[in-house]
């Protein structure tokens, strides 16, 4: 059976945001703890990857197997959460802690994509609009859809091929895209709609909205300790 290990890439500042997105409220928990408890679901261990200010805090250091500082890019955050992933394990997922409603079923999904031959797996939906090539603000050309998906996290990866990826210290928006470079057999499995990223403070109202559609008692849940807290306080118990 394949051991896989997940890495949680909470490194952003949030710029865009307002503040750093990923320890916003989201139904009484922190962003970053949904992401979390989806990724244990699969996993045999995670990796937290941070802002240096957040890991000096200490108020992380039992949010996970290993909590890391994040770095200037998020390939450099990733790289910093790989290297806390132990030699052992077979598959990685990563996933952006920016989107809190990754079911477990998507988790699943893209490890049993990797498990079953593939060198990595992401999740991918089909675009809804038309898309245009703009060039210094004119339009140059429309694009044919066929063929083309918006891809999303998690994102799982054959472990070693992984760690090739990125030994050279590129930067790409995700992961996949440095399995490309190497001509690695990256597969697509379907995404979920709801699995939004937070990019802006208006993102959270909307995922606040499909949490509600999904489970109103959990959307509407009072605040308190995430999951992730109470394990770290039963784990010093």
């Amino acid at each position: 059976m394949s051991e896989v290990w997940s890495i949680v890439v909470a490194g952003g500042e949030g710029r865009r945001f307002g503040a750093p997105k990923q320890f916003a409220a989201l139904a009484g928990r922190p962003v970053v703890a949904w992401a979390l408890e989806a990724a244990r679901s699969v996993s045999a261990g995670v990796v937290l990857v941070i802002p240096e200010s957040a890991l000096e805090s200490g108020q992380w250091a039992d949010a996970a197997e290993a909590v890391v500082a994040g770095g200037d890019s998020r390939s450099a955050s990733v790289r910093a959460g790989l290297a806390a992933v132990p030699a052992s394990a077979d598959v990685v997922v990563v996933h952006d802690a920016a989107r809190p409603l990754a079911s477990e079923g998507l988790f699943a999904a893209v490890v049993e994509s990797v498990t079953s031959g593939a060198d990595g797996a992401v999740p991918g939906v089909a675009l809804r609009d038309t898309v245009k090539r703009v060039e210094g603000g004119r339009v140059v050309a429309t694009l044919d859809r066929d063929g083309l998906v918006a891809v999303q996290t998690p994102q799982a990866f054959r472990a070693a091929v992984l760690r090739r990826a990125h030994e050279v210290g590129a930067d790409a928006t995700d992961d996949a895209g440095l399995l490309e470079q190497l001509g690695a057999h990256v597969v697509v499995v379907a995404g979920e709609v709801e699995n939004v990223k937070l990019t802006s403070a208006s993102d959270l109202a909307l995922v606040e909205s499909y949490l509600a559609a999904r489970d109103p008692r959990r959307a509407h849940a009072p605040a308190g300790p995430s999951g992730t807290q109470v394990r770290a306080r039963q784990r010093r118990a």
